[in-house]
């Protein structure tokens, strides 16, 4: 069942941006995944589908009363982290839809549609009235597409995108689709017998009339604002939250409705509007830009879960690199695509954005011999993907511990997963073994290789001299993936107790204990535990303060202290 809804989820989001490709010049460009084949563990889905082997002793039924306490302690701390989710997407969606406006599609209908406003109400407070009821409309339908999205598949469905090798590669190829578009190779378009009943509507009077133009608006824009619409729900539908693509469509819709309501109450800010003319083009192209280098985020999110080993940080840095250059040069006049008009001279605007994105590409630079580059570091894959690295001083952790015992796993997490300079384990119960010989507590850190936040805390957290040194003095780090696609030898692909479904791969192991053991399914998640398995402290998700997550850890420290 969960299989069939992925795959309605993505015929229906594939569907809605790609109906009519017309093709200007490429016709046979078509964009295939033949010869592409994932292993049957790619078909996963939420929490409850990725079950794992009970490294704990005790059932869920049967976890002690520290683990239960602070389990709901973790319930309290997850709210948080969902809302600053959710608000993130309301603010992808608000970008979204400003750029949109910048549309060739869409700009130059504003003067038009709040002068017909203002001269067929009859009056400046009818129109205004109107432009606003237009406004609303135009929200209304946005975030009921949202809706349709959330209510067909739910959060288990879109929670699974996150992980799922098959649908990470197919966004990859939908966002380089929608990067061709923006470059000229072919308009998305709908169907034009649709889009002119519609139309015909919206010659009607009263709400009705209204809302068919807020409808038709949002028809005839569709062949710019399709790619932004389409990356949009694809971020927003990938992030796991159940009211993610309607809050999506909410800030793009506000993004689009708010000018319509402030130009019909101050007409006279038409005239400082900009001219239309071929920076409307520009604008297109430069999203282009973006959306390329935005779908090697989802290639490289297959690429570690299935270990293929192309893009490597340096290799994926180079392809930034390459495209915002590529960019750059666009800016300056340098190179032209096909719809572009002639560049006489270069604006101001256009000039500061050229220094912004040239400037970019020389701060990544220094990335391809190991340079930290903390501000992107989120999208980037881990550190310990970096083949030729000029710190290669850090030495990274051992695949054998002091002891000589062989850590499991560590052929496949040790040179690709573990930020250089720490020595954690990556299997729980020979994490708790250590411990107990070292008499030290266990900081379980769930983290993925698709985990923005994971990256962002091992870059701009763990790098601070005193987190890094409590995290190798005061631990045994274990390290569990939860989205690793290894599988399992046969002997250990069991049937968990808290779902009922079976193990199959290292993922799906680290995911159900998670799940079972401290109700959360978000990365990264950090428990400290001591060495019977007992929680000391309560949970902690993500903390970009290097003194508050040193005061976590600390505390971690002290409470395991004062139980000994």
């Amino acid at each position: 069942m969960a299989k069939k809804k992925l795959f309605l989820l993505y015929f229906v989001i594939f569907s809605l941006f790609i109906p009519a490709f017309s093709f200007a010049s490429v016709q046979d460009s078509l964009l295939s995944v033949e010869g592409i084949e994932f292993s049957e563990s790619a078909d996963t889905a939420a929490i409850s589908d990725v079950p794992s082997d009970l490294v704990f002793s005790e059932s869920p039924d049967t976890i002690s009363q520290d683990t239960v306490k602070n389990t709901q302690n973790l319930a309290v701390k997850a709210t948080p982290e969902v809302k600053k989710s959710l608000w993130g997407i309301f603010l992808a969606g608000l970008i979204g839809g400003f750029a949109a406006l910048l549309m060739p599609c869409i700009f130059p209908m504003l003067p038009l549609t709040v002068s017909f406003f203002t001269k067929q109400a009859g009056s400046r407070a009818s129109g205004i009235s109107k432009a606003l009821l237009y406004g609303l409309f135009i929200i209304i339908i946005y975030v009921a597409l949202g809706m349709i999205i959330t209510i067909l598949f739910g959060s288990d469905a879109l929670n699974a995108l996150s992980t799922n090798g098959i649908f990470n590669f197919i966004f990859f190829l939908l966002l380089v689709a929608f990067a061709a578009s923006f470059f000229g190779a072919f308009e998305i378009t709908l169907p034009s017998s649709f889009v002119n009943k519609m139309d015909a509507k919206s010659d009607k009077g009263g709400l009705v009339g209204l809302f068919f133009m807020a409808f038709s608006l949002s028809l005839v824009s569709f062949s710019c604002t399709g790619p932004i619409i389409g990356t949009l729900l694809v971020e927003a539908a990938s992030k796991g939250e159940r009211l993610g693509p309607a809050i999506g469509m909410l800030g793009f819709s506000i993004a689009l409705a708010i000018p319509f309501g402030l130009f019909a109450m101050f007409p006279s800010l038409l005239k400082s509007l900009p001219k239309s003319g071929g920076w409307l083009n520009s604008v297109k192209v430069v999203l282009g830009f973006l959306e390329l280098a935005l779908a090697l985020k989802f290639l490289s999110n297959v690429d570690l879960a299935y270990h293929w080993n192309w893009l490597d940080r340096e290799v994926f840095l180079s392809l930034w690199i390459v495209i915002f250059g590529l960019m750059g040069l666009y800016l300056i006049g340098k190179i032209k695509f096909s719809h572009d008009s002639e560049l006489k001279f270069l604006s101001v605007p256009r000039t500061f954005l050229a220094i912004v994105v040239f400037s970019f590409v020389m701060y990544m630079i220094p990335g391809l011999w190991g340079a930290p580059l903390k501000s992107i570091s989120a999208f980037l894959p881990p550190s310990a993907t970096q083949d030729f690295d000029l710190s290669a001083g850090i030495a990274n952790g051992s695949p054998t511990h002091s002891d000589g015992k062989v850590k499991k796993y560590a052929e496949i997490f040790h040179e690709r997963g573990t930020p250089k300079g720490f020595d954690p384990y990556y299997d729980y119960d020979q994490a708790l073994e250590t411990a107990k010989e070292l008499k030290k507590p266990v900081l379980i850190d769930f983290t993925g290789w698709n985990c923005v936040n994971c990256r962002k805390m091992e870059a701009n957290v763990w790098t601070d001299p005193t987190v890094a040194k409590l995290l190798k003095e005061g631990f045994v780090m274990a390290e569990l993936f939860v989205d690793d696609r290894t599988e399992l030898p046969a002997a250990e692909q069991i049937i968990s107790a808290y779902s009922g479904k079976k193990i199959k791969n290292i993922g799906n192991k680290n995911s159900d204990f998670q799940a079972s053991k401290f109700n959360s399914n978000s990365q990264p998640l950090y428990v400290i535990v001591d060495t019977e398995g007992n929680v000391l402290v309560p949970p902690s998700g993500a903390n970009y303060d290097p003194v508050e997550y040193a005061k976590y850890l600390q505390s971690g420290i002290d409470a395991f202290n004062t139980k000994k």
